[in-house]
């Protein structure tokens, strides 16, 4: 971790460095939903490896994802599909094929394949992007697909029909507020899971503590069990010296599971 992984880490284009600065700002809705359609092009995200076998969660770290396009050649190793798929598998008690998953934020749906990799088939999504929606629609792995504006308008689904939800990215400064995570309570059946992932990075902690305040009084309120919370420190590349972790050239974050009440008992037998 000394100057030579320092100036490794720092190999992001300006564009990429600028295109992640400004929908993770706190400009106006419709700009950073113009931003993101017109990021989605670029959005792609594949295992530095090429391969797709990953190991289990909470045992080895994980290949880390890298972002890549025609035109940006540096990568930002983003993590949080891969770790939140993965988590939420680890908490899941049953084989997921039949289980119906809301993917919140779907973007080009890098979380979607990361589930389908873990048997989750039947999977449903939305986005506040127009331009994101068109790439999701295209991997196929998505059931259904709406454009919906979390924290601007409720959700396209009635209460308690998902096994599962999952807000991947968004929960962040400038995006979806922390005010609207009980709309993801709403919609997941008792016994559901939820998985939220947040960052550590330094202007996102306001963010955070207002989130996991949110998320503290659900639990105390009994609408919520904690299954489980991962620090991860090695999130994603910072896309400055400001943001990074340490000195690290990446930021942290942070993944959350939990079940929502009441949690059915366990059957015997």
């Amino acid at each position: 971790r000394g100057g030579g992984a320092a100036r490794r880490g720092m190999r992001l284009t300006a564009g990429v460095r600028e295109r992640v600065a400004a929908v993770h700002g706190g400009g106006a809705l419709p700009e950073r939903l113009r931003l993101y359609d017109g990021w989605a092009a670029r959005y792609e995200q594949v295992p530095e490896s090429g391969r797709l076998d990953e190991p289990e969660p909470l045992l080895r770290s994980p290949t880390p994802l890298t972002a890549v396009s025609p035109q940006d050649a540096a990568a930002l190793e983003y993590r949080a599909p891969h770790l939140a798929a993965a988590s939420l598998a680890f908490a899941f008690p049953a084989p997921p094929a039949g289980a119906r998953l809301l993917d919140v934020a779907c973007g080009t749906g890098l979380v979607a394949r990361e589930l389908h990799r873990r048997g989750f088939r039947c999977l449903h999504g939305v986005d506040g992007s127009a331009g994101m929606l068109e790439r999701a629609r295209s991997t196929g792995l998505y059931q259904q697909l709406w454009q919906c504006v979390l924290g601007s308008e409720p959700l396209p689904a009635p209460a308690e029909h998902y096994d599962a939800v999952t807000v991947v990215g968004a929960l962040g400064e400038g995006q979806v507020p922390s005010a609207a995570v009980p709309e993801l309570l709403r919609v997941t059946r008792p016994g559901g899971f939820l998985c939220l992932t947040t960052r550590s990075n330094p202007s996102n902690l306001r963010y955070k503590a207002e989130l996991e305040a949110v998320l503290e009084r659900l639990e105390k309120q009994g609408a919520w069990q904690k299954v489980l919370t991962q620090e991860v420190e090695r999130w994603e590349r910072a896309t400055s010296e400001e943001e990074s972790t340490r000195g690290s050239d990446y930021i942290s974050g942070v993944v959350y599971v939990y079940r929502k009440c009441p949690v059915p008992p366990i059957e015997e037998g």
